[in-house]
C-alpha cells in the first residue's frame, strides 16, 4: 500500500463519517442524506477499487480518467447549487407570505384592540 492510496482512503473513509455525523446531529435532513450518502459510498468505491475510474473514462472515450472524474463532479456540484437556488427562491416566497399574513393579523388585532377601547370609554 502507497502513501497515497492510504490517504485517499483515509480521506475517503472520513468524508463519509463526516457525512453520517451531520445525520446523527440532524445537521442533515433525509432529503439530502440519499445524495450524500451516495457521493461518500461512490468516493469510498472509487479509492478502494482505483480501476473503475479508468475504465468508465475508456468507455466513455475521455483520455485522462481525472479529467472524468473532473467533469462529472462540476456536473453533479452545478446540479447541486440549481437545486438550492430553487429551494431559497421556494423560501423566499414562502417567507414574503408569511410575512404578509402577519402583517394582516397585526392589522386586525389593532383594529380589535381599538373597538375594544372605543366600546369601553362609550
Amino acid at each position: 500500500m502507497t502513501t497515497t492510496y492510504l490517504a485517499q482512503l483515509v480521506g475517503s473513509v472520513l468524508v463519509l463519517a463526516g457525512i453520517v455525523e451531520l445525520l446523527r446531529r440532524r445537521q442533515l435532513t433525509e432529503k439530502y442524506a440519499v445524495l450524500w450518502l451516495f457521493v461518500g459510498i461512490l468516493l469510498l468505491v472509487f479509492t478502494v477499487f482505483p480501476g473503475i475510474l479508468g475504465w468508465s473514462s475508456d468507455l466513455l472515450g475521455v483520455a485522462v480518467p481525472s479529467n472524468l472524474l473532473f467533469f462529472v463532479g462540476i456536473v453533479f456540484l452545478v446540479g447541486v447549487v440549481l437545486h438550492l437556488s430553487w429551494e431559497v427562491s421556494r423560501l423566499e416566497n414562502e417567507t414574503r407570505k408569511l410575512a404578509e399574513d402577519q402583517a394582516i393579523l397585526r392589522l386586525e388585532v389593532e383594529q380589535l384592540q381599538k373597538d375594544k377601547r372605543e366600546n369601553v370609554t362609550e
